[in-house]
């Protein structure tokens, strides 16, 4: 396992192995078993952590649990991409998960899932994700939309064929490939760009992102979309779509979306612990450790493809994430 600190070489491997794990949707470490022999420097951290949830945030996640499972050999993780809601719903509003990652806040009906339950939890900001519209590559009569052709490509009734989006664009069929309905990716998409007029089901849904990749690229007439990681991990196999919101075409990136010239799809990643799991002390000091990485640049921005958090927002989130482990150690 490659640290996230090591040379630009380093970073290309990750990124491979980023996506490779996007595409099997699970990570569970080799050699990163629970044991009580205590890890690298002595320390004597050691026991399960189960994480679940996004499918966006999956990719930051496994790479910063990467690093601490390599640091904490008596760690033993889990986690899983099961998308926001069904993370929330299946896994953590039950009590079965450690954290739940999310690319949205968590909805009115997840929190009251979570209280019938008992399951007490702290919001922490993971980074800014530029959600990324796709093309084929060899698509050259496409380069941009704008949010009202990207509505009418994905709306409840939407256009068939592409000359229905633009004149110009050739009288073939549109082959849709996006996320789940569980997914967060899902929700916000609709509240970005579609509101009422709702999500077409006419399209293949799926929660794994590189599954959205891998369409794509086989078709020469599909649209997608995801989180930015994704197309980052796949630059070659992919075109992204610049989006116009009213003052012209702008392509996904890091920097636009750092800067909020991305507009409507720049939104912020979650990860949520448990308060209960946070009084075991390897879980606390994992949490500790991905807040300390959310300003990482190498790490975030250059091996998994998302905007780092500031100084300010890490000091906050550490604050509230001290907060909530005093709540639950006492």
């Amino acid at each position: 396992m490659e640290s996230s600190h090591d040379a630009d070489a380093t970073g290309i491997t990750r990124r491979k192995s980023l996506a490779a794990i996007a595409g099997a949707g699970a990570l569970g470490l080799a050699g990163c078993t629970q044991s009580g022999d205590g890890g690298s420097g002595g320390d004597e951290l050691s026991g399960p952590i189960n994480i679940a949830g996004s499918s966006t945030v999956f990719p930051l996640m496994s790479a910063v649990m990467e690093d601490f499972a390599e640091q904490h050999p008596g760690v033993d993780p889990d986690i899983s991409s099961t998308g926001s809601g069904g993370g929330f719903s299946n896994f953590f509003c039950t009590g079965d998960t450690d954290f739940n990652n999310a690319s949205r806040p968590i909805q009115p009906e997840e929190e009251e899932l979570c209280e019938e339950n008992g399951v007490e939890y702290v919001e922490l900001i993971a980074a800014t994700d530029a959600l990324t519209v796709v093309v084929n590559p060899d698509a050259d009569w496409i380069d941009s939309l704008t949010t009202k052709e990207l509505a009418q490509i994905w709306k409840s009734d939407p256009v068939q064929t592409w000359d229905e989006v633009r004149d110009e664009f050739p009288n073939e069929e549109i082959n849709r490939f996006g996320a789940a309905d569980t997914s967060g990716t899902y929700d916000y998409f609709i509240e970005a760009i579609l509101e009422e007029e709702g999500h077409t089901s006419d399209y293949q849904a799926t929660e794994q992102d590189n599954t959205i990749a891998q369409g794509v690229s086989g078709d020469p007439y599909a649209i997608g979309y995801f989180g930015f990681a994704y197309y980052f991990q796949n630059p070659d196999q992919l075109k992204a779509l610049g989006i116009d919101d009213g003052d012209g075409p702008v392509e996904p990136s890091l920097e636009t979306a750092s800067s909020g010239e991305y507009t409507p799809l720049s939104r912020p990643l979650f990860t949520y612990p448990s308060i209960e799991s946070l009084g075991e002390e390897h879980i606390a000091e994992f949490a500790r450790y991905f807040v300390e990485q959310t300003t990482n640049e190498e790490l975030v921005a250059n091996d998994v493809g998302y905007v780092p958090a500031t100084e300010e927002t890490q000091e906050e989130q550490m604050q509230t994430l001290e907060d909530a482990i005093e709540q639950a150690q006492g």
